[in-house]
């Protein structure tokens, strides 16, 4: 989708607005991302997997397919929605729209109880409305930056809201495990306490309620930028027209991509390597439901560790980035994710490295006790060192190759090229887990992902400065 990386209609507002908007501005990454920390990894997905699916190997494949269908819908609409975005003006009624999809969509969560028959249906519904949602809500949000502040500090601006919103899904992370979601066997947070609000951990209750809590956050954490945020005036542009021209736009771009071999070659790269980290974030924390039996709290734990090391990577990676090139990072990060992809389909529950027997965990051994285990957490740090540090230098090493003068055009067709495949990732570990019954056999899917994206990168030549 196109989102406003240039000047809004061709020109810039002769004035910013005060430091309390671009504030406001920057808690829309606080309210949403908890959407993408409770429910599409840490808890809700592999609650679904483990609990409400018949076994999780077809909890793994019905999710895969659920976010497959999320992510075609994204996709086929991306174009058409840019159009809106670049030419209408106002992002805030279309935010409202989505968000109140996400509100929904995360609300009905809560329904989906062990045990009943429309318990699936529900939670697939849930998540597919509330993926949808949260995607497009983001993306007129971003479509908001250039008339927050100055060209010169976009990079801050959208630095400073990812890590917010890394904080804002540590923090709702760290509650839900410490207040709410407890131990099936032991009815205690990991703070040691029963949970609140008398949840039934038995009846698995806190991790259903990472959905309706979810979907308040949103609510509490947005308002400031509808009340404080000023929004692109209207432009006086017919929706039918608005939307006819971002397709003739696209569709022109597109076109010229052959011209630009190099440009092309990335795009295409950045889409797979991309589609790789989305479905291997969408399934970590299924698989360790699956193989190993983590429960929320070893999930939650996970998933704590797993945001630290991506706000360390994030920091570190653009130092990086400025010492070696956006090229060498990435290619750094996808042999990162390579590595880690086949080390997690070498481990079994008494397995390491396809041959190596170990000792399985029993009950009482606390968090993280057997090797496989100990291993699978050190591969997940490891992917969320480098996963930041993949989409940082994919954004910078887009500025050195795509043409000066057109940049935000290129960086427009950028983010639709991340959306456009969104779906293949998931779709196909979904089907490899329904052909072979296997969860392995879904994520080896991904090792294809990372192989043929590092490969198209390092055809890409790069201008040096």
């Amino acid at each position: 989708m196109s989102v406003a990386a240039q000047p809004i209609f061709g020109e810039q507002p002769a004035t910013y607005p005060p430091r309390r908007s671009i504030v406001a501005w920057i808690f829309f990454d606080w309210a949403a991302q908890p959407f993408f920390t409770l429910v599409t990894t840490f808890v809700f997905a592999p609650f679904f997997a483990s609990a409400l699916a018949s076994d999780p190997a077809q909890g793994q494949a019905l999710w895969g397919y659920a976010t497959g269908l999320a992510g075609l819908t994204i996709a086929l609409l991306s174009p058409l929605l840019g159009g809106i975005a670049d030419k209408t003006g106002p992002r805030k009624p279309w935010i409202a729209v989505f968000g109140a999809m996400l509100v929904i969509g995360s609300a009905m969560l809560w329904y989906a109880k062990p045990g009943s028959p429309w318990a699936v249906p529900i939670a697939l519904a849930g998540f597919i409305i509330g993926t949808i949602g949260a995607e497009f809500a983001t993306t007129f949000n971003n479509a908001m930056m250039t008339r927050l502040v100055p060209p010169e500090r976009l990079g801050r601006l959208s630095g400073t809201g990812w890590a917010v919103g890394y904080l804002g899904g540590l923090v709702s992370l760290a509650l839900t495990l410490g207040l709410l979601a407890a131990d099936p066997q032991t009815g205690k947070t990991l703070a040691g306490l029963s949970p609140l609000f008398g949840l039934d951990a038995a009846a698995r209750e806190g991790d259903r309620f990472s959905g309706p809590l979810t979907a308040l956050w949103f609510v509490i954490f947005v308002t400031p930028m509808f009340l404080l945020t000023p929004d692109t005036p209207r432009s006086g542009v017919p929706l039918k027209e608005a939307a006819a021209g971002g397709l003739a736009r696209l569709k022109a771009t597109v076109a010229e991509l052959p011209s630009l071999p190099g440009l092309g070659r990335f795009l295409l790269a950045n889409m797979i390597y991309q589609d790789g980290l989305v479905a291997l974030f969408a399934f970590g924390g299924i698989y360790g439901a699956g193989v190993f039996g983590w429960q929320t709290i070893e999930l939650g734990v996970f998933g704590i560790l797993l945001t630290v090391t991506g706000t360390l990577g994030a920091f570190l990676g653009g130092k990086l980035d400025d010492a070696v090139g956006g090229k060498l990072v990435i290619l750094g990060a996808v042999a990162c994710l390579l590595f880690a992809c086949i080390g997690i389909l070498s481990l079994g529950p008494g397995q390491v490295a396809f041959v190596i027997e170990a000792a399985p965990a029993t009950p009482g051994d606390g968090l993280f006790a057997s090797l496989p285990e100990k291993v699978y957490l050190g591969l997940g740090l490891l992917i969320g060192l480098v996963a930041g540090p993949l989409q940082a230098s994919s954004r910078s090493l887009l500025a050195r190759i795509a043409p000066p003068a057109r940049i935000g055009e290129f960086f427009g067709l950028f983010a639709l090229a991340g959306k456009v495949t969104s779906f293949l990732g998931p779709t196909l570990v979904a089907l490899a887990t329904t052909i072979f019954a296997s969860q392995r056999a879904g994520l080896a899917v991904l090792i294809g992902f990372f192989l043929l994206g590092g490969w198209l990168l390092a055809g890409v030549k790069v201008r040096r400065s």
